[in-house]
């Protein structure tokens, strides 16, 4: 396997995740990561996780689920059966409110079983609760009232380490002045990474060329970021 230059490097942590996967460790997401950390001793029996497409919300939540044997569900496909899983598992993810919530009664009656019972519970959402679209005051309040964990967009360490990771997971070799070049003019996002490194694959092994600067830049022209 190729390795990268280990002065990109940084001294971010590695979490194991699903799948072999590695979750990076940043200012941007310490918070959300610190709070996942404490369980089973959480300071408070649920919360939001909150930030854009791609920041790592869902891999945060899996990494939970993993650990914790919670139930999962996406918020758009809440039923009576939910109920039931909480009560057996006494932990569940429920996924991305900011999409659409099934049936609101049945998320405010989770909320309160979490609230009365001490079940945990961990939400998704790209939308900080005051900003969701929801019609029950009465799940309003209980949304508000759950400390939220903002992911932020990643920040520049982040960026380039999650760079350096992708195209080692893939044995490209990269020159420092590529994914220099690279962070300053990609989409500054998880997504971005995974969507940049893909094209420069791809580009690459149509054309038969290593990675250089000036191929980058034509991937990131067929992007549309350059």
């Amino acid at each position: 396997m190729a390795a990268q230059p280990r002065q990109l490097v940084f001294e971010l942590p590695h979490r194991s995740a699903l799948e072999a996967e590695d979750f990076l460790v940043s200012p941007a997401n310490a918070a959300a990561v610190d709070f996942i950390d404490q369980w089973p001793n959480w300071p408070h029996w649920g919360a939001l996780v909150a930030g854009p497409t791609g920041c790592g919300k869902s891999h945060l939540a899996n990494v939970w689920r993993y650990k914790s044997g919670a139930a999962m569900i996406c918020a758009a496909d809440l039923k009576e059966e939910a109920i039931n899983h909480l009560q057996k598992s006494g932990a569940m993810v429920i996924e991305d409110l900011d999409r659409g919530i099934s049936d609101e009664r049945i998320l405010f009656h989770l909320l309160n079983l979490g609230r009365q019972e001490k079940s945990c519970i961990l939400l998704t959402s790209r939308l900080a609760p005051g900003a969701l679209d929801v019609a029950l005051p009465d799940l309003r309040s209980r949304l508000r009232a759950l400390p939220v964990l903002q992911i932020e967009p990643p920040d520049e360490n982040l960026l380039t380490a999650l760079l350096v990771k992708l195209f080692e997971d893939r044995q490209i070799k990269v020159e420092p002045a590529v994914i220099g070049y690279l962070t300053i003019r990609m989409e500054r996002s998880m997504e971005g990474a995974n969507a940049i490194v893909e094209a420069i694959d791809q580009l690459a092994l149509e054309t038969h060329r290593k990675v250089t600067r000036n191929l980058a830049h034509t991937a990131l022209a067929r992007l549309g970021l350059d």
